[in-house]
């Protein structure tokens, strides 16, 4: 097993439920506000953690009461937390979700300690990056540290996992040193400006990217499961039934399945199969970190679930 490294966003999520997402100027009544470690740097690297990974995370917290919190919270996890910097000028980055009757999520992000992760963090931890495998990347932290984390993982070798979220423009060059594009469905529209609405739409729409240079890009579909594209070929893997309580999270845990799955040497299908299980498990639990799954979980998942669907030649 190799190992991994996070470098991304670490968040206190302030969370509370409501019936329905507010329109413009509407107050509705919420219920259940809590408080729970987020960000998707810190979700992925967390799930990893609890999947069996050997994992490192690189980012910055603020000198205040969350900043603390969120480096125990990773350490109980299992995370590698001696990269995490405290920034003794900025907060720390929190996100505010409301999560609504159906399960799903609205989000608004500042950025805090998160948008000053900078090259001169990705240096400091050289020995690390040296010693490792993989590398997994977000856009929550400056778009100049992801690309210059791209630059440096070619030099050494490792393989890059890139989950493109939030959706944000960037230079197209830097996807040929991706390994792995992981976007989900809006993601992959507001990169390519191709709608993804079903199954074809999603294979043109993922081919496109692995023409602008990524070398195996899977879209996540949600209910939907995942669909992958490579060199070789296309498929695309069905999600088993769940009840949904809340998805904020499903796609951190479907990356931590994704690198757990390659580092142990599964096969791109069958880690992209038992990345789709612990995404599925991660959407019937409350929360951020809170949801994701055990390694125990997603085993007895991907044992009893048969969920690959059709594939053929790229």
């Amino acid at each position: 097993m190799g190992g991994i490294v996070v470098i991304g966003s670490l968040n206190m999520d302030l969370v509370v439920r409501a019936e329905h997402m507010p329109a413009p100027g509407e107050t509705v009544r919420g219920q259940g506000f809590r408080t729970v470690p987020g960000g998707k740097g810190a979700n992925q690297a967390a799930a990893i953690a609890l999947l069996g990974g050997q994992v490192a995370m690189v980012g910055r917290v603020g000198y205040d009461a969350f900043g603390p919190r969120l480096i125990e919270n990773m350490a109980a996890k299992g995370v590698n937390t001696q990269h995490i910097i405290v920034d003794q000028d900025v907060a720390t980055g929190i996100a505010m979700i409301i999560v609504d009757a159906a399960g799903e999520n609205s989000i608004v992000i500042a950025s805090g300690a998160n948008g000053r992760v900078s090259p001169r963090d990705i240096d400091a931890c050289d020995d690390l990056l040296r010693q490792s495998r993989y590398l997994v990347l977000q856009f929550e932290i400056p778009l100049e540290t992801v690309a210059y984390a791209i630059e440096k993982a070619a030099r050494y070798g490792l393989q890059v996992i890139l989950n493109p979220a939030p959706a944000t423009t960037f230079p197209r060059e830097m996807l040929k040193g991706v390994h792995y594009l992981v976007p989900n469905e809006t993601e992959a529209q507001l990169l390519t400006g191709q709608a993804v609405h079903d199954l074809p739409s999603a294979e043109r729409t993922a081919r496109l990217l692995h023409e602008q240079g990524a070398r195996v890009v899977i879209i996540t579909l949600g209910e939907k499961g995942a669909l992958a594209v490579t060199d070789q070929e296309i498929f695309h893997i069905a999600a088993p039934k769940v009840n949904v309580v809340d998805t904020t999270a499903a796609g951190d845990a479907f990356i931590g399945g994704l690198v757990v799955g390659l580092s142990q040497g599964l096969p791109l299908k069958e880690a992209a199969r038992y990345a789709v299980c612990a995404g599925s498990l991660a959407v019937t639990r409350f929360g951020a970190q809170t949801s994701l799954p055990s390694a125990d979980e997603v085993r007895s998942l991907y044992s009893r679930c048969s969920c690959f669907s059709k594939h053929h030649k790229a």
